[in-house]
């Protein structure tokens, strides 16, 4: 038997979608960006996460890219982020000229430690951006209260949170800026494709996030008849998505629930079968009192790294494929061009060598998640 890691759920109603687009060409419906179900879209993310904006981007990549734009860094200005990460939640920072500043990781979350946040806070911090390792709440109301203390702004690298909280608020809502993926890998697809959640008051921040959004230019205010004509006005890109790809989208944020309902029987399954072994030579995931969290993975440490190594070799010729998670960025060619060191993140490090993560996807059978148990308890 062949067990993908992740693979995407259809609710059959995405093509019906795309075909309602197609069918009303001819009555002026467009297939760019900012079409009918792009505006479904960012209105369905305000109106059930409870962010005061949304914008549909291209990716979770070019939605950190424009919060990052948003915050107005300057050259040699330092933003606070986990190594324990993928690449896209660094890379905006450096593409601005700002130098990210590597922190450690807790051992239990795997979340970004907030007490080494406050070690690494200087005169030159001007933001903290955080990810919620998968779909796990970081430790928001104290990370909110320190960048408070100190004037600082927080992002919030959601890419595994969305629909999951922190206490009552949706992940991605708390920060200044939220940042969500619905990559295929993710609980809710479109092949590619992110949001930027704008959490802020500031009527300013919201108008000049639009015009970044459509190239540097005032097109939307063109469009909404506040000005006669539109012209490049700020420094921007392309992050608008096909109106196509939000038509998929809108299909799965329609099944929402019921999505998140099959991957957390998943989890449950692998939850009641795993604590047998725990403590046995493996730690199974931390899911604190304030997170409510949204199935997004699941994953195994091991005590030893050549255990980790074993089982996964073992699983995969078995079919079933497991994988390992992030290199930490310090520890990579490129961190080391920045001048960090292996050894600097120690909790990272050997995190990031001990981890294992299972197959999960909403449409996975019983005979296949059974399947998956049964060889990895042998392996146990």
């Amino acid at each position: 038997m062949k067990i993908p890691f992740s693979k995407p759920y259809i609710t059959g109603r995405e093509l019906n979608n795309i075909k309602n687009i197609l069918d009303n060409i001819d009555n002026g419906w467009i297939i760019s960006g900012d079409g009918a179900y792009t505006k479904k879209v960012n209105a369905f993310l305000e109106s059930r996460f409870g962010a005061r904006k949304a914008f549909m981007t291209t990716s979770c990549t070019t939605a950190l890219e424009l919060a990052t734009r948003l915050l107005n860094l300057k050259h040699d200005d330092e933003v606070i982020v986990p190594s324990f990460t993928f690449v896209s939640t660094v890379n905006p920072i450096l593409l601005v000229g700002a130098t990210p500043v590597f922190a450690e990781i807790h051992e239990d979350t795997l979340n970004i430690d907030i007490e080494d946040i406050r070690r690494k806070i200087s005169k030159k911090t001007k933001a903290i951006y955080v990810v919620h390792y998968a779909g796990v709440a970081c430790q928001m109301d104290e990370i909110t209260e320190l960048a408070q203390e100190h004037d600082l702004l927080v992002v919030e690298d959601a890419a595994h949170g969305v629909n999951a909280k922190y206490k009552n608020k949706y992940l991605g809502t708390i920060g200044h800026f939220g940042c969500y993926s619905f990559h295929d890998t993710k609980n809710y697809v479109c092949g590619e494709g992110g949001a930027l959640l704008i959490n802020t008051d500031d009527d300013k921040i919201l108008e000049r996030a639009e015009i970044i959004r459509e190239k540097g230019t005032n097109r939307s205010q063109f469009f909404r008849g506040e000005i006669d004509k539109y012209t490049w006005v700020d420094i921007g890109s392309s992050y608008l998505p096909s109106d196509i790809l939000a038509a998929f989208l809108y299909a799965q944020l329609e099944k929402l629930n019921e999505i998140q309902k099959k991957r957390m029987n998943i989890y449950e399954a692998y939850n009641r079968v795993l604590p047998y072994y725990e403590g046995k030579g493996i730690r199974l995931p931390t899911v604190p009192g304030y997170a409510q969290h949204n199935a997004h993975l699941y994953h195994i440490l091991f005590d030893k790294p050549q255990d980790r190594d074993r089982a996964m070799v073992e699983l995969n010729a078995r079919g079933i494929h497991a994988t390992f998670h992030y290199i930490p960025l310090h520890s990579s060619p490129m961190g080391m061009k920045l001048g960090c060191c292996k050894g600097d993140l120690p909790i990272t490090e050997r995190t990031s060598e001990r981890l294992l993560r299972l197959p999960m996807y909403a449409g996975m059978t019983g005979e296949e998640l059974q399947y998956v148990i049964s060889v990895l308890e042998e392996i146990l």
